[in-house]
C-alpha cells in the first residue's frame, strides 16, 4: 500500500508538470505571435507612409501627416523594445534597478502628451496631477509602469471614450490611478492579469494589441519599489488601477 501511494504520488506529480509545461509552452507561443504582429503592423505602416511620400507628389502639408503618423509607429516600437527590454532586466535576479530622484509629475504630464496625440482627436485623457511631486525610484522604470497603464486603458476603452490619470499626495502616500470606462477586469481575472504573458482569450482571435508582458512588468517594477497596486471595478463601467507608494516623503 505505501508503494502504490508513492507511486500515484509521482504519476500526479508528472502529471501536474507535464500540465504546467504545457502551459507555459502555450503562453510561449502566444507571445511570439504577439510580438510579431506587434513588429509587423507598425513597420509596415512606416513603410507604406515613406514610399508614398517618395512615389507620390504630395505637397508639404501631406508629407507633414504622413510623416507624423510615422512617428506615432515608431514610438510603438520603442514601447514595444522598452517592455522587452526591461523585462530580461527583471528577470535577472542580480540586476538593481537604479534609484534617481525626479519629478513624477512632469514626467506623467509628457507621457499622458504624447499617448493622447497617438490615440483620439479629441481629450480623452485627463490628467489631475499634484504639482511638483517628487520621487526617488530608476526613472526608465517607472516610465514604463506609467505607460502601460494608460495604454492599456486606451486600448480597452470604447474610442474617444474619457481616461482619468491621477496623482495625489495623502499624508505619507503618493498615490497614482489610472481609471476608464472600458470592459473592465472580470473577478475571476484579476489575480492572473499581473502574470507574464498571460492575456484573455486566443492570441490569434483577439482584436486588442499587446504582448501579455505590459502589467508583468508593472507589479515586478513596483515590488522592486516597495509599492503596491490594486485593480478596482468603475462604476458603472471599467476600471481603476491604483498604485500606492507607501510611505512617500518627497
Amino acid at each position: 500500500m505505501f508503494f502504490l501511494l508513492i507511486f500515484l504520488w509521482g504519476v500526479l506529480r508528472l502529471k501536474n508538470n507535464f500540465k504546467r509545461e504545457h502551459k507555459i509552452h502555450q503562453q510561449q507561443q502566444n507571445f511570439l505571435l504577439a510580438i510579431t504582429h506587434e513588429l509587423k503592423s507598425p513597420l509596415a505602416s512606416v513603410k507604406l507612409y515613406i514610399q508614398t511620400i517618395l512615389k507620390r507628389d504630395l505637397d508639404k502639408e501631406q508629407q507633414q501627416v504622413f510623416l507624423r503618423n510615422s512617428l506615432k509607429d515608431i514610438e510603438r516600437l520603442d514601447d514595444l523594445v522598452e517592455n522587452v527590454l526591461l523585462t530580461t532586466k527583471l528577470e535577472n535576479r542580480s540586476y538593481n534597478l537604479p534609484k534617481e530622484e525626479f519629478d513624477l509629475t512632469e514626467m506623467v504630464a509628457g507621457i499622458v502628451d504624447r499617448l493622447q496625440k497617438n490615440s483620439c482627436q479629441s481629450q480623452i485623457i485627463k490628467p489631475e496631477l499634484d504639482p511638483e511631486v517628487k520621487l526617488v525610484a530608476d526613472k526608465f522604470a517607472i516610465t514604463n509602469v506609467v505607460t502601460n497603464l494608460i495604454e492599456n486603458a486606451i486600448k480597452y476603452s470604447p474610442p474617444c471614450a474619457s481616461v482619468f490619470v491621477r496623482l495625489k499626495k495623502e499624508g505619507s502616500k503618493l498615490i497614482f490611478s489610472v481609471t476608464d470606462h472600458g470592459i473592465g477586469v472580470p473577478d475571476e481575472e484579476k489575480k492572473n492579469i499581473f502574470n507574464k504573458f498571460y492575456r484573455v482569450g486566443n492570441e490569434s482571435t483577439r482584436k486588442t494589441k499587446g504582448t501579455g508582458l505590459g502589467l508583468y512588468i508593472v507589479k515586478t517594477v513596483l515590488q522592486k519599489h516597495n509599492a503596491v497596486i490594486k485593480v478596482k471595478d468603475n462604476t458603472p463601467s471599467g476600471s481603476i488601477f491604483e498604485v500606492t507608494f507607501e510611505n512617500y516623503a518627497g
